[in-house]
């Protein structure tokens, strides 16, 4: 009888010894699989819509469209989430993340190292970089040299904007990239910097024989990103789903869809 009792003892000690031992705290795997069923199946990007080729309405349909468009909705099925969009301006973009509007933003974002310190950005999912546009008849700007002390035309708190004022210009403030391109036509402003891919297909849409692309700056490589607010929690689970999405060749479909070719690396 007592070896009886004391085999139950020792029985439940070890059994209590194994819950002793088992974790308490969740890992970063589990955290962030709780963010994503946080979000009740759906995650919500912020975007501007009329920043083609990357977010924009289709004009026969008015469907929102566009490449950073299909690449939300591809991380979020990744995510096993649905994706909705909330378009905003993208002078107010960040302050709708931080007030908690959206989820993120997918509007070709930069990863800057501020931006970094800030929010949580993804990796890259298209990479490029910056043009100069001026009037066809501009004879002055034919370098990235030349961009020093002339007015350029920027979104308010844009990547461009900084870049054009680390090329030593003085920036203006216009609301988008089609009012920028109105204000180079109209002679208000010298110039206005943007993404060789968004001013490519600016001109391969429009037609405009007004305006040209004056400079190239290939050497100042640009890499945009998905915006989330600091310590989301999202972060891991994002990159994952981007880093499938490159290895199965999703990325690379959609970018050959709006340009003929990969922009994710």
């Amino acid at each position: 009888m007592r070896k009886s009792i004391a085999a139950a003892v020792g029985i439940l000690l070890l059994a209590l010894g194994a819950c002793s031992a088992q974790p308490t705290a969740q890992t970063s795997g589990d955290a962030g699989d709780d963010a994503v069923a946080a979000l009740n199946g759906k995650i919500i990007f912020g975007t501007e819509g009329t920043y083609a080729p990357f977010s924009y309405h289709d004009q026969a349909t008015n469907e929102l469209v566009g490449y950073d468009v299909e690449v939300a909705k591809a991380v979020a099925e990744k995510l096993g989430l649905e994706a909705e969009f909330a378009e905003t301006t993208w002078d107010g973009i960040f302050a709708a993340l931080e007030s908690g509007r959206f989820n993120a933003i997918a509007n070709e974002v930069e990863l800057t190292e501020e931006r970094k310190g800030i929010y949580d950005m993804s990796e890259a999912y298209s990479v490029s970089y910056p043009v100069a546009i001026t009037r066809t008849d501009n004879t002055a700007i034919n370098t990235v040299a030349d961009l020093k002390g002339k007015t350029a035309g920027q979104s308010a708190g844009s990547n461009w904007g900084a870049k054009a004022e680390g090329y030593g210009a003085t920036v203006e403030t216009v609301p988008g990239f089609s009012e920028a391109v109105a204000a180079v036509q109209q002679g208000r402003i010298d110039f206005t910097l943007n993404d060789a891919l968004a001013a490519l297909d600016y001109f391969s849409t429009t037609k405009d024989t007004e305006t040209k692309i004056a400079v190239e700056v290939t050497d100042d490589k640009v890499y945009q990103g998905f915006a989330l607010k600091k310590d989301s929690g999202l972060l891991d689970a994002v990159n994952k789903a981007l880093a499938d999405l490159k290895a199965d060749g999703t990325l690379k479909a959609i970018g050959e869809k709006y340009f003929g070719k990969d922009i994710s690396q």
